[in-house]
């Protein structure tokens, strides 16, 4: 589980073919890496990803063709948001985020409002029905306040259909 909560902007410095996907190689960027072992998830643009390898500031991890089928920004070098999985005492200072992207967005607009912005972005019809106003999405792997309908959706938004949709079958 995650927070939402970007710890840093990272970069994928080149990826490596592998059978099956492909292997991230990750500037970790500011965020520390002492206490990250083989194992550990970090989430990357909001996308969960087990640490496969590391050497100082630098990791990896694999990403698999589901993965890139659902996501952008994974797919070739770049900069990357970043944050370690929470661990249990840890204050939660976004929402719960699985690091189950749900799908992708389009950006309409980003405008300046005073001292704000307003990110205006399209989402696919099967996510949009689980956006509440003034609700929690990520986006990119930050945790962000719905206005309107502005993409991992809530959490509890997922359950709650899955739960409703078992009781009309």
């Amino acid at each position: 589980m995650f927070s939402g909560i970007i710890a840093a902007v990272g970069r994928i410095t080149h990826l490596t073919p592998r059978e099956v996907g492909y292997r991230l190689h990750v500037d970790g960027g500011g965020l520390k890496l002492d206490d990250v072992s083989l194992g550990d998830s970090i989430a990357h643009n909001g996308v969960c990803l087990t640490v496969v390898a590391r050497e100082g500031n630098t990791f990896a991890v694999d990403v698999s063709p589901e993965t890139l089928s659902c996501t952008v920004g994974l797919d070739a070098p770049g900069p990357v948001n970043l944050e370690k999985a929470l661990r249990l005492n840890d204050v939660i200072g976004g929402h719960l985020v699985s690091g189950h992207v749900d799908g992708v967005g389009e950006v309409l607009r980003f405008d300046p409002v005073g001292d704000n912005r307003l990110l205006e972005i399209r989402a696919p019809k099967e996510i949009a029905k689980f956006i509440a106003r003034k609700g929690s999405i990520v986006v990119d792997g930050t945790s962000l306040t719905t206005s309107k309908v502005n993409l991992e959706v809530d959490l509890i938004a997922r359950y709650c259909e899955r739960l409703l949709a078992a009781e009309r079958e």
